[in-house]
């Protein structure tokens, strides 16, 4: 049954997600709160893992979801739920898109879910900023709001990415010394 249910669940998020990886993490936050496998904390440690691994991210977090849920096999229904609606949606367009190639009403249609995409993405940065920065649990029980080490350090690797000779590097190296960080202050 729980198959079945991670799933149909993922399947939900890969048909409603549009606009890549980041805009399935409302849905995801709002699955975490439904069924209970998986916490805001949890959340964003998918997040990071999924970010710093090969993949698409979308794919990555239902791999990692679906496997602390169930095992590998919940992995990989996960996954195969949140791609099925990608996949039959594809091949039902592919067939048409030729014949209305050139129609007004299929352009204003993408114009509208560009922008439904940015919402999607722009919701999911603010959801992981507050995760990541603020509201911070501290080993003693208390709750930190604003988490300065996370705070500095995603400043400094902003700063870092924007407006130094730093930008030209690969971002594989940003993401290896951020998590060197993370470990190194204990975050």
């Amino acid at each position: 049954m729980i198959y079945l249910r991670l799933f149909f669940e993922f399947c939900k998020v890969g048909l409603f997600s549009i606009g890549g990886g980041l805009a399935t993490i409302p849905f995801l936050t709002d699955m975490g709160h439904r069924t209970g496998w998986f916490t805001p904390g949890q959340l964003a440690d998918m997040i990071a893992i999924s970010e710093s691994t090969p993949g698409p991210l979308g794919v990555n977090m239902a791999t990692y979801a679906g496997y602390t849920t169930a095992g590998i096999m919940g992995g990989i229904i996960a996954t195969l739920g949140l791609i099925f609606p990608s996949l039959v949606v594809t091949m039902i367009i592919a067939g048409f898109l030729q014949k209305f190639r050139d129609s007004a009403i299929v352009d204003a249609l993408f114009y509208g879910l560009r922008a439904a995409s940015v919402a999607l993405i722009t919701c999911a940065l603010l959801q992981v900023a507050k995760i990541a920065l603020l509201d911070h649990a501290m080993p003693d029980g208390t709750v930190q709001t604003f988490y300065w080490p996370a705070i500095i350090l995603a400043a400094i690797v902003f700063i870092c990415i924007r407006y130094t000779p730093l930008k030209k590097l690969h971002p594989i190296i940003f993401i290896a010394v951020s998590a060197a960080a993370g470990i190194a202050l204990g975050m």
